[in-house]
């Protein structure tokens, strides 16, 4: 870093080339924020200390999702059907430095049938101020964050998996992963489901919408297979992914030359759970229950080969999606993946397949052991979320909670080791709390875009 702000200063690099090391810089600096805790309430102070365990979600929490627009508000859904409201702005700040979210809303229960359960929970693409949930009570249901009652339900007559909705489409179809073999394509506008997309010959456990081309979908099923689909078409797919294609429709020598045909090929020796875009809709990756994660050019529909190591673990029926950094913050062509093991978060280069960083999931304070920890099935993780505006990250575990994670940097550690001395006994430690000030300020003014009035 220092090298850039030399460079900078000289005039050899321009404020984005070291606006976007110091952000890459920051996204690979990821640790764990243990003082940032989600609660339905405040803790009793009858309970006894170390046993304290903020819970979001009593029974564990399935999803949550981070509105794309301000990246205030958080929305969780749990184990139970219960729904939670937070304001990642409004916190409680304690004497301990600790900071404590309580929801803004909170629907106790979402579900009357006896298959509870929320699944998948997303924001409507245009408003914030509408959500979708689907879950074990086969239904698809819009809610109004503000009231969390539901609007809308509609029965797809089989156990929802998971659902996608397009940010860049005219039309208001919501795509439903059930136990049915066939994609289901909810209207929201007419209220009835349009038509279903036949191919997979295996229950569909995920699907997502492409980020610029509003009528191709992808899916995933338990047959093993990632299908794209073209709404618009009669014989709406458009092939299969191939595991074994690393060439694609191009061929050897882009007339076709070895190429193979899209409808016949397995990406995934198991089922595939999760599947993710990347924001230009150049590539897709993929994960399935032969604890692979695979990265697909779809420009050709090949395999790039990439291999992130033995090290994922994949054994659930339910959707494990991979989560994408945004792009601007790492640099072209090394965009960085994260994938949610079951007591770890691993984040990759998803070109090359470099593992970056690994961030570990602790166990409930109180708990009795870490190899009760390592053990216990409800700590996998079950979803993440990226905070739009800022370097965070969450994620929402099976044990009831959402941790929060943020940059720890080497001069973050220094700073708060200053801080922790005392100025007047420590004339070094204020000395060198003043040099970290004027360096901070240093950084700001070369990386800010400058604004003059004339």
């Amino acid at each position: 870093m220092n090298s850039f702000l030399l460079n900078r200063q000289l005039g050899s690099i321009g404020p984005q080339e070291l606006g976007n090391a110091q952000n890459n810089r920051l996204l690979r600096a990821l640790q764990p924020a243990p003082n940032v805790n989600f609660a339905l309430q405040e803790p009793s102070g009858s309970r006894n200390e170390g046993n304290v365990r903020d819970l979001a979600h009593a029974s564990g929490v399935s999803s949550i999702a981070i509105d794309r627009f301000e990246g205030r508000y958080l929305i969780s859904g749990g184990a139970d059907s219960s729904i939670a409201v937070w304001d990642l702005e409004s916190a409680t700040e304690s004497d301990d430095g600790s900071t404590l979210y309580l929801p803004l809303d909170i629907s106790a229960r979402t579900s009357t049938s006896q298959s509870l359960g929320i699944t998948h929970i997303s924001f409507y693409p245009f408003d914030s101020l509408a959500l979708l949930t689907s879950g074990y009570d086969h239904t698809l249901k819009l809610f109004s964050s503000e009231t969390l009652q539901a609007s809308a339900t509609f029965d797809i007559a089989s156990t929802v998996y998971s659902h996608a909705t397009s940010a860049v489409a005219s039309h208001l179809l919501v795509a439903c992963a059930s136990q049915h073999p066939a994609v289901r394509l909810v209207d929201l506008r007419s209220g009835a489901s349009t038509h279903s997309l036949a191919g997979h010959s295996g229950s569909v456990l995920t699907v997502a919408w492409h980020p610029k081309d509003e009528n191709v979908l992808a899916s995933g099923a338990t047959d093993g297979v990632v299908r794209l689909w073209d709404v618009r078409r009669s014989a709406s797919s458009l092939g299969v992914l191939d595991m074994e294609d690393s060439i694609g429709v191009a061929g050897y020598d882009g007339k076709g030359t070895g190429a193979r045909r899209r409808e016949r090929g397995k990406s995934h020796n198991g089922a595939v759970n999760g599947i993710a875009w990347t924001e230009d809709g150049r590539y897709i990756v993929s994960n399935g229950h032969d604890e692979r994660m695979r990265v697909w050019d779809i420009v050709t529909g090949a395999n790039t080969l990439a291999s992130f190591g033995p090290g994922l673990k994949n054994a659930t029926t339910t959707i494990m999606l991979p989560m994408i950094a945004p792009s601007y913050l790492s640099p072209a062509g090394q965009e960085t993946v994260f994938y949610p093991n079951p007591k770890e978060i691993f984040a990759f280069d998803m070109h090359t397949g470099t593992l970056q960083n690994r961030l570990r999931v602790r166990g409930l304070p109180g708990s009795q052991s870490a190899a009760d920890n390592a053990r216990n099935p409800k700590n996998r993780t079950t979803s993440l979320a990226w905070r739009a505006h800022h370097i965070e990250m969450y994620s929402a575990h099976g044990d009831g909670t959402i941790r929060c994670w943020k940059p720890r940097t080497r001069e973050d550690i220094i700073t708060e080791q200053e801080e922790s001395s005392d100025p007047i006994e420590d004339q070094d430690a204020a000395e060198r709390k003043r040099k970290r000030e004027e360096f901070d300020d240093m950084v700001k003014d070369l990386t800010s875009k400058r604004i003059t009035f004339t």
